[in-house]
């Protein structure tokens, strides 16, 4: 499991005094409220940053940073991600796991068959839907609901599905 978690990008600057607008990647952008501190991957390294306000535009966040107060500071981020650590993350109800963590789990069906590996997860409006890709090379989705995926094991990284009639059509 990754240390750490995306909760989003920076798209642009915001102003002259060293905003920025953060798409997030979080289900609630209202969680950097909350947050004292992010870590900003440059590409070559990772920075810790306070976080000294934020305010809200539509969808997006929009973040100032404690010592970067200009927008020359600030400009050179652009298109960079933001992660949190998994102390600061939010906390999850039962059956509720981060995306990260699901990737790369492996799949299997109700008679313990291995069928591959999940490696996306699309959110849709409902309910996400899990892509696997089995190992013929076919990518097949499943629908992250309880008919459907059984088991979620964590700790031995396994998913036990059911393979509902014309899933495989």
């Amino acid at each position: 499991m990754e240390d750490l978690l995306q909760v989003g990008i920076i798209t642009q600057t915001h102003g002259i005094r060293g905003e920025v607008k953060v798409f997030p990647t979080t289900d609630d952008v209202h969680r950097f409220k909350k947050l004292k501190e992010i870590i900003l991957d440059t590409g070559k390294e990772k920075i810790t940053l306070e976080i000294e306000g934020v305010k809200f535009f539509k969808q997006y966040a929009i973040l100032k940073f404690k010592g970067l107060d200009n927008i020359n500071d600030i400009e050179r981020y652009k298109g960079k991600n933001l992660y949190v650590t998994r102390a600061n993350a939010v906390k999850l109800r039962r059956d509720e796991y981060f995306i990260a963590d699901l990737i790369d789990l492996e799949v299997y069906d109700e008679e313990d068959n291995y069928l591959g590996v999940l490696t996306n997860v699309i959110e849709t409006g409902a309910n996400d839907v899990y892509e696997v890709k089995f190992e013929d090379g076919r990518q097949v989705l499943f629908p992250a609901i309880k008919q459907c995926i059984l088991d979620v094991d964590m700790e031995n990284r396994k998913m036990k599905v059911h393979i509902m009639d014309g899933l495989l059509d």
